[in-house]
């Protein structure tokens, strides 16, 4: 079943008219013959809204109760069950009352779309979530109902409903968009001239921006080349905090001002183990990014600026988007940052914006997965306060004239010493106890300068020194150790629960997942081995990376078997322990999405090898009945002919020739289409492509048609055209003649060309019946005969071969509706480099 086709009103403004321009659409299209119902419109009261709804079929809501209170929404179920041509859908953006089929209005009209059923909808400006903190900061007023920006990108028509805010301001003060007693507060908030500008302007860019898009895609499908353009991409560097959604947002704003904007998120983790932020959190950002068009990437990297910008040069990034540093001021004597750092080392050719956001200078806090796996640098930390601290304090207590005493100074040595154990760990500590209790022996135990102790008390405040010492360090390693490990075991549940539920829904192919595993274990190359036996050779299911490519587990740094005849293979360093429980998830979840694309593969083939049995019983069908017909009216009249009771006149023997004849070229004709059809999908036609000109073509290919049913119209002046003469003849041919079907008497369909830039159209222009949009596509397909096209009037060949030849030859044929009733088939083809158009002069003629 084909997808529905969706449209929206984009409002600037609340009041604007929306809905009633939805409501004016479904009239129109109720006279057009078109089945069309009321899903779910909110009238707000407007009576100029509410009299739009007369006349118009309404799908009985769907009660639903809520906190005490009665609510109404959408019936799906009884809108699928009505099955319309179109449905209206007020307010995509708006949040369903708790309990109902779906969250959002907008996943609602996701399911009529699937069922083939075309929506009308609505939406206004503010209620785009890439747009939510800019509306927000314009108007004070932060929007609670939100819809994902592509879901209105994927619309295939998208129509602005504008108003100025004078206008919208009139309409409001005469009461027609809210009640009088909201009057006086509305203009004076919300809908003052500066909001009502700015909600104007956002609107006409976002609109701006789509319209590029139809242009871009309208150039690809007619082959248009147009002067290469630089392109704007984007890097938002993520830290995992809540700033990020901040940061995505304000890109996507960025990226919207220029047409074909690339938005890349990337996050960087340290290479020692599992990411250090919230998976969660990163789930949650990677999902905010793909809902605005962008893509999410999870690098590793110990220098986090020099990462960065290796990135963002990598994939020909133009500026870079950060964040404002969440250090407080104390901690900027460790270094400048990472946003001062990337922007000093980003060059000219890359542009560097510090996003302010609400969570600067509120401190970063401890990582949540990182735990107490310390770095190098607090490991020097710790030995120099351990060793060196000593010797400091020991200078500073000889060079001091005060007696503090042994029990002092030993305090003062093993506040030290648990200095070294919080920022180094267990080593610099016991390193700093054995250093402490050597210098009291000899600078503060009698006698002094001595390794000798002469007092048995001082052996005894030495050895509880060193014993608490040791006690103190072990304690604080411990409780390290052990908060590493609660870290770890959360970051570890948050990812594989994130994972599971990912693949479950079919959002990971085998290559993204592939790569994920790559990134999060810092390897160079990851592959997926098989085979189908114990002796068998191991193939390769799968790969990413730039490692050496790997033919067995064994030549791999890192091997996770996946039961028995399967392994993934892993290049460019051997993992610790205790990642290889994550690394065994990754493994058995890799297996699982191998197996279900290759379940998708059989299902494509198995529907392939169902539109293979239609098509063969559809040409049975053909051969039963169409081919039979000719065939019978032949014979009759050969039979005829040759009967030997019947004196047959001359007039008569003529009549039945002209019948043989007619039958003979019917014949010939379906004949014809059906070994065509037959070369088109098994793939043997190649053309020979020439530089030919219209004029020697396409009158030829009127031959078919009664003389006076088709007017040609082929300026000498057209440029020629690479095209295979035999094939463009032949869809030339069947394109008139299907036009000619359906044409009424007296209305001869016309056949026009002319050139525009670097290709050549052909018009057929018909006054027949017209095909509905819904259709335009399906009269291309074999084996479709339109309407009630009666039996025996061809096997419905014609227009499948004819976009199959054209096709073939790099050109394109599409069906438009004719300006007052009618279709119009348009066959565009290339210009041959040989000779340019020729430029009249300008005369009644050509501007005719």
């Amino acid at each position: 079943m084909a997808r529905g086709k969706l449209r929206i009103y984009l409002g600037a403004a609340p009041g604007v008219g929306k809905t009633y321009a939805m409501l004016s659409e479904a009239h129109r299209r109720i006279e057009r013959g078109t089945d069309c119902v009321v899903a779910f419109v909110e009238h707000h009261d407007r009576p100029r809204t509410e009299v739009m709804l007369h006349g118009l079929e309404q799908v009985p809501r769907k009660e639903l109760e809520y906190r005490g209170t009665a609510f109404t929404e959408m019936d799906v179920d009884a809108t699928l069950e009505r099955a319309p041509a179109v449905a209206l859908v007020d307010e995509l953006a708006h949040t369903n009352v708790p309990g109902s089929r779906n969250a959002k209005r907008w996943q609602d009209v996701e399911e009529l779309l699937a069922a083939g059923i075309d929506v009308v909808s609505t939406v206004n400006i503010q209620h785009l979530e890439s747009l939510g903190d800019v509306v927000e900061s314009i108007t004070g007023v932060r929007q609670k109902e939100t819809v994902p920006d592509e879901v209105v990108r994927r619309a295939d028509q998208i129509e602005l409903v504008d108003m100025s805010p004078q206008a919208l301001r009139r309409r409001m003060a005469h009461g027609n968009i809210y009640k009088p007693d909201r009057i006086d507060a509305s203009l004076s908030n919300y809908f003052r001239p500066g909001n009502l500008t700015a909600l104007r302007e956002l609107a006409l860019l976002w609109v701006a921006d789509r319209v590029d898009e139809y242009l871009q895609q309208y150039r690809g499908e007619h082959n248009i080349r147009s002067t290469w353009q630089a392109r704007e991409r984007i890097v938002v560097g993520l830290t995992g905090g809540p700033e990020g959604r901040t940061l995505i947002r304000r890109a996507s704003r960025m990226a919207a001002k220029g047409s074909g904007s690339e938005i890349l998120a990337v996050y960087i983790a340290r290479s020692d183990g599992l990411t250090g932020a919230s998976p969660k959190e990163l789930a949650v950002q990677r999902t905010l990014v793909e809902d605005l068009g962008g893509t999410f990437h999870h690098v590793i990297g110990d220098d986090i600026p020099a990462a960065l910008l290796d990135f963002a040069r990598g994939v020909n990034a133009t500026q870079i988007v950060l964040g404002s540093s969440r250090r407080k001021t104390w901690q900027y004597v460790f270094g400048p940052g990472v946003g001062a750092t990337v922007a000093r080392d980003s060059g000219p050719d890359l542009d560097v914006h510090i996003v302010t956001h609400g969570e600067v200078a509120k401190g970063r806090g401890l990582p949540v997965a990182r735990g107490a796996r310390l770095g190098r640098s607090r490991v020097i930390w710790g030995w120099l306060v351990g060793v060196a601290g000593p010797t400091l304090l020991t200078l500073l207590l000889t060079h001091v004239d005060a007696d503090l005493g042994l029990a002092n100074d030993m305090l003062l040595f093993l506040t030290l010493t648990i200095a070294a154990a919080l920022v180094g760990g267990l080593f610099p500590a016991l390193a700093s106890a054995a250093v402490g209790s050597l210098l009291l022996n000899y600078y503060f135990t009698p006698p002094l300068h001595l390794w000798t102790i002469s007092n048995n008390k001082n052996i005894v405040a030495i050895a509880v020194f060193v014993g608490v010492a040791v006690s103190v360090a072990s304690v604080v390693d411990l409780a390290a150790r052990r908060t590493h490990q609660a870290a770890r075991l959360r970051a570890e549940a948050e990812i594989l629960s994130f994972l599971a539920g990912s693949v479950l829904r079919g959002e990971t192919s085998l290559e993204a997942l592939l790569e994920r595993v790559r990134e999060t274990f810092a390897m160079e190359s990851v592959a997926l081995l098989e085979r189908a036996g114990d002796t068998d050779p191991w193939t390769c299911a799968g790969s990413v990376g730039d490692g050496r490519p790997l033919e067995r587990p064994e030549d791999a740094d890192v091997d996770m078997p996946v039961g028995d005849h399967m392994a993934l293979a892993l290049s460019g360093r051997v993992l610790p322990a205790a990642d290889r429980r994550v690394l065994a998830a990754f493994a058995a979840q890799a297996a699982v999405v191998l197996d279900r694309q290759r379940l998708q593969s059989e299902a494509h083939q198995a529907r392939t090898l169902a539109e293979g049995n239609r098509i063969r019983t559809a040409l049975l069908a053909a051969v039963s009945h169409d081919l039979r017909t000719p065939l019978a009216g032949i014979k009759a009249a050969v039979s005829s002919l040759r009967s030997d009771d019947v004196e047959w006149s001359d007039e008569d023997e003529a009549e039945l020739l002209a019948g043989i004849e007619e039958g003979a070229d019917r014949l010939e004709h379906l004949v014809g289409n059906l070994l065509d059809m037959s070369r088109l999908q098994t793939g043997t036609v190649t053309p020979l492509i020439r530089e030919i000109d219209l004029d020697e073509v396409v009158p030829m290919a009127l031959g078919g048609v009664p003389d006076g049913s088709a007017e040609l119209d082929i300026p000498e002046t057209l440029p020629m055209v690479a095209v295979d003469k035999g094939l463009l003849e032949r869809a030339v041919a069947n394109i008139v003649e299907n036009a000619v079907k359906y044409a009424p008497e007296g209305a001869p369909v016309k056949v026009s060309a002319s050139a525009l830039g670097e290709r050549v159209e052909i018009r057929v222009v018909d006054r027949g019946p017209g095909v509905p949009d819904s259709a335009k596509d399906r009269i291309f397909a074999p084996f479709q005969r339109y309407g009630d096209a009666p039996r025996g009037a061809g096997v419905g060949l014609g227009l499948a071969v004819a976009r199959g030849f054209v096709e073939a030859m790099g050109g394109t044929l599409a069906a438009e509706d004719t300006p007052g009733g009618g279709l119009t088939m348009v066959l565009t083809l290339r210009a041959a480099a040989g000779r340019p158009p020729v430029r009249p002069e300008l005369s009644s003629q050509a501007t005719s």
